[in-house]
């Protein structure tokens, strides 16, 4: 009961500094004159995907490899059938071509690195399995290469449209919350990966499927909210350029600042959760061009929250 009420208090430092963070960042770069558009696709985009990375970090650093990669897999899952299923319950989604063409390729194209990564003794019969430093280092510089694409974006497409007003604060607020958030990110993250082992132990189930699961959903909070309120207040282009931007940051930025650090390990059992990765990308791209061109549509918000719950069943069963 302890080591829950734990990962519940560090979720909650996990998210609100994540908030303090960006609100902080965003602030600053608004004072320094960076347009809206940059911050949302950067510092905002960037701050949703913070709870992973810092889990990842702290998971990486302490050898708990099937918590960082399931972390991953698990948050890109619940971001394109969960995330995305209860926003387009709550109004249907209609995404731009860029997005359809570019950015869903471009997420299904990090999964597929990922595969053909962590798979080194199943392609080569090597005596090792994992994301190596190598690897890692290569991620990131598919991750600077979205950048380059992000940035592009916000010069040649003139239809973006921007997220909720910027707060402003005074730099010293900035400063504090940015310091804050940081701390709060620090804490939470230890809390979840110390108490995330400690339920593995506990209830005698793998890492793997804690952090395909709890720690997933956990760190995928942000993702949700925004997405969620952004479906709302009927601003489609910001709900799936989240979740999927999310996606993309979780393996190029996320995956390879942990490999970094240290490599992880992986284990086969795994692959079935990277094909139900691929699968879930591939159905989000073919329910944008079959059918209603561009848009999920309620019902099939309904079937990818449906298909989400049946996955995480078999876990449950099979893990």
């Amino acid at each position: 009961m302890i080591n829950l009420l734990l990962f519940i208090i560090g979720l909650v430092f996990l998210v609100k500094g994540a908030d303090f963070l960006v609100d902080g960042s965003a602030s600053i770069a608004k004072k320094l004159n960076i347009s809206s558009i940059v911050i949302g696709l950067t510092i905002v985009a960037f701050g949703t995907s913070t709870p992973e990375l810092i889990v990842n970090i702290f998971a990486s650093a302490q050898g708990n490899s099937e918590i960082a990669i399931g972390n991953v897999l698990g948050s890109n899952i619940a971001n394109i059938l969960l995330i995305l299923g209860i926003s387009a319950i709550i109004f249907p989604i209609t995404a731009k071509k860029n997005t359809v063409l570019k950015e869903v390729p471009f997420s299904l194209l990090a999964i597929l690195i990922l595969g053909v990564m962590a798979n080194d003794m199943l392609i080569d019969g090597g005596t090792f399995s994992g994301i190596t430093r190598i690897d890692g280092i290569v991620l990131l510089g598919f991750f600077v290469i979205f950048l380059v694409y992000t940035f592009g974006i916000t010069k040649s497409d003139d239809d973006i449209v921007e997220k909720d007003p910027i707060k402003l604060f005074s730099f010293p607020v900035s400063i504090f919350l940015i310091i804050g958030g940081l701390i709060g990110l620090m804490i939470g993250g230890k809390l979840i990966v110390d108490a995330a082992v400690r339920l593995a132990e506990f209830f005698n189930i793998s890492q793997s499927l804690i952090g395909l699961t709890v720690v997933a959903i956990g760190t995928s909070l942000p993702e949700l909210a925004t997405s969620a309120i952004a479906a709302y207040k009927k601003q489609s282009d910001i709900a799936i350029g989240n979740a999927v931007g999310s996606n993309i940051f979780n393996v190029f930025l996320v995956l390879g600042i942990s490999a970094t650090i240290r490599p992880l390990p992986f284990s086969t059992s795994s692959n079935g959760d990277i094909a139900m990765t691929i699968l879930a990308s591939v159905v989000l791209f073919g329910v944008m061009v079959v059918g209603k061109r561009r848009v999920i549509e309620r019902y099939q918000g309904v079937l990818m929250v449906l298909t989400y719950i049946a996955y995480v069943a078999v876990l449950v069963v099979t893990k």
